[in-house]
């Protein structure tokens, strides 16, 4: 039996992990980052992939860096044949890379090499592209840029977000691991190297890029909202208070307002002009300091004096 060594952090890896598992594979460990304070109380929270490890009674490594070789030579003693990774999170030294029989492999949330990087599912909205998917490839010491295993797609629907969309891939990515270990355990596989020069990335989603810009077409603005829902959630500012646009649906607005300004204000919502007449209808929001609300509730308390020629941003 092949000896696999998982690392793996959040929601997406542990369908990944419960898959390898399923298919009698023999996970000896499973490395993840440390436990982080979550929430306002700060509460120190276990990632996901430990709670799975756990419940298998699966030995768990949680290196700071695993680039430290006090930390990868505890699992290189444990002679892995293979290491998988799915959003682990960190990248490997080449001693840990070079150590297993079988190489290590790594299942990423995009179609190589386009988003390489950290927030491929956010940026796969957010750019508006028609579909995605996942690529299994070997690991190197540069980012998402090794020599690419097996891929599938996965078709971006017009009311996906990035919660439905990490789902679909997660399934597909176990899916695709199960089909591609026997291949590679058999060596019947062959790599292709990517094309370098089509690379493009997704860096972590930074607090300034989560600002709606009203004065975008609207179609690009309900792909900002959707590609960060439900995390890590758009924001505007109405009458200087930052305001979470948790949701919004594209109207028409064939209004001559400046972009941001509230033009109609409905039973479910308020409708905000963007840079073309496809307007947004913010239905799901958040206030600084308040609970998250529809938009009928907001329109019925909170809300009840809004006006058409409000404006929001800055």
């Amino acid at each position: 039996m092949k000896k696999i060594v998982f690392m793996g952090t959040p929601d997406f890896a542990v369908p990944v992990l419960q898959q390898i598992i399923k298919d009698g594979y023999d996970v000896i460990a499973v490395v993840t980052q440390p436990d982080r304070p979550k929430g306002r109380k700060k509460v120190l929270t276990p990632p996901p992939v430990k709670v799975e490890a756990e419940k298998h009674q699966i030995p768990v490594y949680q290196p700071e860096k695993i680039k430290e070789t006090a930390e990868y030579e505890k699992i290189t003693a444990l002679k892995p044949d293979l290491i998988v990774t799915a959003a682990f999170g960190q990248i490997l030294p080449k001693p840990l890379l070079d150590a297993p029989e079988y190489g290590c492999i790594n299942v990423h949330a995009s179609l190589l090499p386009k988003l390489r990087g950290g927030a491929p599912i956010h940026y796969s909205i957010i750019q508006g592209h028609e579909k995605t998917g996942v690529t299994i490839m070997y690991m190197v010491e540069k980012l998402d840029a090794g020599d690419m295993l097996t891929h599938v797609e996965v078709k971006i629907e017009e009311n996906d977000h990035v919660g439905t969309l990490h789902d679909k891939l997660s399934a597909a990515g176990s899916h695709l691991l199960s089909e591609t270990l026997p291949q590679l355990f058999d060596k019947s596989i062959v790599a292709v190297g990517q094309n370098h020069e089509e690379a493009t990335f997704a860096s972590n989603i930074k607090r300034e890029q989560e600002k709606i810009v009203w004065n975008k077409s609207g179609e690009e603005i309900y792909n900002h909202i959707r590609g960060l829902h439900p995390w890590p959630v758009a924001y505007t500012t109405m009458e200087g208070q930052v305001m979470k646009v948790w949701w919004g649906v594209k109207v028409e607005a064939a209004k001559e307002e400046v972009p941001g300004t509230i033009i109609g204000i409905e039973e479910d919502g308020f409708i905000v002009k963007t840079g073309n007449n496809t307007g947004i209808k913010i239905t799901d929001l958040q206030l600084a300091g308040k609970k998250r609300m529809t938009g009928t509730q907001y329109l019925n308390g909170a809300g009840a004096s809004l006006s058409t020629g409000t404006k929001l941003g800055d």
